[in-house]
């Protein structure tokens, strides 16, 4: 295949750079940052893009946030390669804060409480979870009886609120970095057009240069 890498990586490297990329977070921010700037597109659009990529990284589903993120962009008429892109916004460095920050607005929206205790943290809960889920499917073949319960208790103190919390700092976060990322976009756009234009009037100046001598020289001849 075209595209498939000559030097395959074993998993621990594919999962370490998942935590830490190769070049390190900065250089992994600037060059989202950089591919969002050189976007086809308004600002407007780009930034709906963007929009829609931050806001999904504050719902707990985290396998789908390229495709939630993708249909809101679609929704929105924002441009969809940022809200993939603007999904960055979600990495092991941020996802605790924003997990925390969505849970406890959860929780108090809803009148809730997150029941702590030995073995209950919010990753055991996750872990507790998913345990649940592969035996109650593993169940539906052997005919084992089934248990839901900690699926359930996974519903009502972390998934649900997480949900509900998570739509206020949301929409927050998003409005920020839309409202900073529009001008700065334009900026770009402008810059790189400016760019583009001196570029092309250096070549005609030059062209033009090259075809003056000739035209004199044959006016010389008559």
């Amino acid at each position: 295949m075209v595209f498939k890498r000559r030097d395959r990586r074993p998993w621990w490297r594919i999962m370490a750079e998942a935590l830490w990329p190769r070049g390190g977070w900065r250089r992994a921010f600037l060059y989202v940052q950089h591919r969002l700037n050189r976007l086809p597109g308004s600002p407007e659009r780009i930034g709906r893009g963007i929009w829609a990529g931050v806001f999904v990284t504050f719902t707990p589903y985290y396998g789908l946030h390229f495709l939630m993120s993708a249909a809101l962009a679609w929704a929105m008429r924002g441009n969809v390669i940022a809200a993939l892109l603007a999904t960055f916004f979600g990495n092991p460095l941020t996802y605790v804060p924003i997990a925390a920050i969505s849970l406890k607005t959860g929780h108090l929206l809803l009148g809730t409480e997150f029941e702590e205790g030995a073995g209950s943290s919010l990753w055991d809960k996750f872990a507790s979870a998913g345990s649940d889920l592969n035996r109650n499917l593993w169940a539906l073949v052997t005919g084992e009886p089934q248990d839901w319960s900690d699926l359930l208790l996974f519903w009502d103190e972390v998934l649900w609120p997480y949900t509900v919390g998570g739509i206020i700092p949301g929409l927050v976060a998003a409005t920020i970095i839309y409202v900073i990322s529009v001008p700065v976009i334009r900026a770009y756009q402008k810059r790189r057009a400016a760019k583009i234009r001196r570029k092309i009037d250096e070549k005609l100046h030059k062209m033009r240069a090259q075809r003056t001598p000739g035209a004199d020289a044959g006016q010389r001849t008559e």
